[in-house]
Formats: C-alpha cells, sequence, structure tokens
C-alpha cells in the first residue's frame, strides 16, 4: 500500500471510529477544552519504538560502540550476544538488559543508550492540501506549520472547519475543530494548537467545491451534453 492511502485509511478509520462510537465520542472538542500539557517530571518516558536509531556506547569498551536502527520486528543485534527486542522499551530498561547480557563476557559494563532519531513521531495531514501525507514530528509543530508544509491549502478549503483528530489515552479518538482563518485575520492565535504524535488534521472541502463536485459527478458525467443543460453555480 502506497504511503498516500495508508494515509488515507487511518484517517478513514478514525473517522469511523468516531462516528459509530458515539458513546465515546460524544461531541468535538474546543480548543478552550483541552487539557495542558503534564509537567515535565509527569510525563511517560519515552519507549523505543521500530524504526528508531540508537547509539550504543562502551565506556570502557569503545570498540563495541555501535550506531543502530531498531528494525521492523522490533530487535537489534550486537556483537558477541543474541538478538535483542528493544521495541515498547525504555532507555532505561534497554540499558540494564544490555548490561545484563554483556556481564556474562564484560567485567562490570558501563553501557549507554542514546536516541538518535525518532521515526515514529508522525502527524498526518489530508484533505484540501496541495500534499496530503504523513510528516515528521520535529519538536513543537503547529498544524498551521503542518499546513504549510503539506503545500498549503487548496482554493476549495473551508477554512473555518479544520479538523485535528487526537487519539485520547484510551486510544479513542477525539475531534477538535479549528477556526484556521480566525488564525490567518489574528483574531484568535489560540486556534493554532501545537500538534502531537499521530494527530490528523484533515482540511475540508468548501460548501461550494462540493457542489461543484456532486454537478460532476452526477450530473455533467451522467446527462449527454448535447441535452442542453445549463447549469449556473452562483459564487
Amino acid at each position: 500500500m502506497l504511503p498516500g492511502q495508508m494515509t488515507r485509511c487511518y484517517l478513514l478509520l478514525l473517522f469511523l471510529a468516531s462516528v459509530l462510537s458515539c458513546a465515546v465520542v460524544k461531541k468535538p472538542t474546543k480548543v478552550s477544552e483541552l487539557p495542558p500539557p503534564p509537567p515535565l517530571e509527569e510525563r511517560e518516558e519515552y519507549t523505543i519504538r521500530a524504526g528508531d536509531e540508537l547509539d550504543i556506547k562502551f565506556f570502557y569498551n569503545p570498540e563495541l560502540n555501535e550506531h543502530i536502527e531498531v528494525r521492523p520486528d522490533g530487535r537489534i543485534k550486537l556483537e558477541l550476544i543474541p538478538e535483542v527486542t528493544a521495541e515498547r522499551r525504555t532507555v532505561r530498561e534497554l540499558t540494564d538488559r544490555l548490561k545484563e547480557l554483556y556481564s556474562e563476557d564484560l567485567s562490570d559494563p558501563e553501557i549507554t543508550v542514546i536516541v538518535r532519531s525518532f521515526s515514529t513521531h508522525r502527524v498526518f495531514v489530508d484533505g484540501e492540501v496541495e500534499k496530503p501525507g504523513e510528516q515528521t514530528l520535529h519538536g513543537q509543530l503547529r498544524a498551521m506549520q503542518a499546513i504549510s508544509m503539506a503545500g498549503g491549502f487548496r482554493p476549495t478549503a473551508r477554512l473555518g472547519e479544520v479538523i485535528v483528530i487526537r487519539r485520547n489515552v484510551d486510544r479513542s479518538p477525539m475531534m477538535i475543530p479549528l477556526r484556521i482563518k480566525d488564525v490567518i485575520s489574528g483574531e484568535d492565535p489560540s486556534q493554532d494548537i501545537l500538534l502531537m504524535p499521530y494527530d490528523v488534521v484533515y482540511v475540508p472541502r468548501s460548501v461550494i467545491a462540493n457542489v461543484n463536485k456532486w454537478i460532476d459527478q452526477y450530473i455533467r458525467q451522467n446527462i449527454p451534453l448535447y441535452f442542453g443543460f445549463r447549469i449556473d453555480i452562483l459564487p
């Protein structure tokens, strides 16, 4: 499956979950209702994922140092020891496991694990943008930045009803409507929210664009033009 198709499938699944699980998603979440990010000391420790790049450094045995990528099956292979599962482990847990394994060949091994790249931190931008698809989340990224990185809005975009779909802690979808036109005008910059990993920014079509699409699909393509119908669309 192509990346663009994967993005659309992901988005479709989230939409279906939100529609079918009415007991979970009762109403959209306003920007003002979003909980503040937890303090740094209360945030969950990062768990390693497939595709992450790791530096494994040995203080007393630098010849064993490695720069390695976590394989799709979540494992890594280092010298002297069997394959190790790195995925779903924190840096601390992987470090402890490596020390345990290397202690059979090394005396009191001192090992440091550093995550050099976080491959799974992604956001998705779809809908009426020029280049829909996934984007790597490096540091802080706001909705407007993500849309700009996706090539900006198409003329058919509905700027007053951009939607961010976010996963709750229980993995249920949360719908966050954004009035991007208020961000552009400067009336309400708070609508340009910070994105979180796996957020989907969806830009819907404008009403007139939907009418044009309907006419093209159901009238122009189904009624022969020689019938002499004239269709005018009011601005």
